[in-house]
């Protein structure tokens, strides 16, 4: 009986994970992909208030999206500590504390977000400000929380080297998914110290993002992929 309840325990427990890293997936692409990156014009500060102005509920609909997506993260490294727990407890925990710390430092990349829907709410107590001054800072606000969200993935491409090298040493996970996660943690870090790195950044940009993209998808989604396999959702 002891037995039945820890497999049912397990089970529970990557299913957990597998919806989690799915709704991670699906919340991360829409909120930055769909919403920030169609409302956000690169060198072109008006442009782009007027865009928030005009799409201010989609903008905070994305915030909280990226809200929902740090909940979900945070559930996710819960239940990946308890599943590859058993397979070296000191390295799940490096990895859950990696994870965290990513999570921890987005959370905090969004106040930057936050501070855009002040600075453009309070429209009569701005008017003082010259316009061009009130875009300069909201171009401000949004690059500090792309610079602090690239600081986390920092974090996030270690916890995913880690997290590669668990899966490896694991006896229950296809080892190809450890190797593509560890593929995907250099990409990570690839992009993350070149955005720092390079003063000419934005002239490779295009080719830093598939280094990230193209690996990030297939390792994790793989991943997630075997995670709800393993409760015959897909079948």
């Amino acid at each position: 009986m002891n037995t039945k309840n820890k497999k049912l325990s397990f089970s529970q427990i990557t299913k957990i994970a597998g919806i989690g890293y799915l709704i991670i997936f699906i919340t991360g692409i829409y909120a930055n992909f769909f919403v920030l990156e169609n409302l956000i014009v690169q060198n072109n500060s008006s442009a782009t208030v007027s865009n928030i102005l005009s799409n201010e509920l989609l903008f905070r609909i994305g915030i909280v999206i990226f809200l929902i997506m740090v909940i979900f993260d945070v559930i996710l490294t819960w239940a990946l500590y308890i599943i590859l727990e058993p397979v070296d407890k000191n390295l799940s925990r490096l990895s859950a504390l990696l994870r965290l710390v990513n999570c921890t430092i987005f959370g905090i990349a969004l106040f930057h977000l936050l501070n855009v829907l002040q600075l453009l709410s309070g429209a009569n107590y701005l008017k003082a400000l010259e316009v061009s001054q009130l875009n300069a800072q909201v171009m401000l606000s949004l690059q500090a929380f792309s610079d602090t969200w690239l600081v986390g993935l920092v974090f996030f491409g270690i916890h995913l080297l880690v997290l590669g090298k668990l899966i490896m040493k694991s006896t229950f996970v296809p080892k190809v998914i450890g190797i593509l996660l560890i593929i995907a943690s250099l990409g990570y870090m690839i992009d993350s110290l070149a955005y720092f790195l390079l003063s000419n950044y934005q002239d490779y940009k295009d080719i830093f993002q598939l280094i990230v993209i193209i690996p990030g998808i297939i390792g994790e989604l793989s991943f997630t992929v075997w995670l709800l396999r393993k409760h015959k959702l897909f079948e």
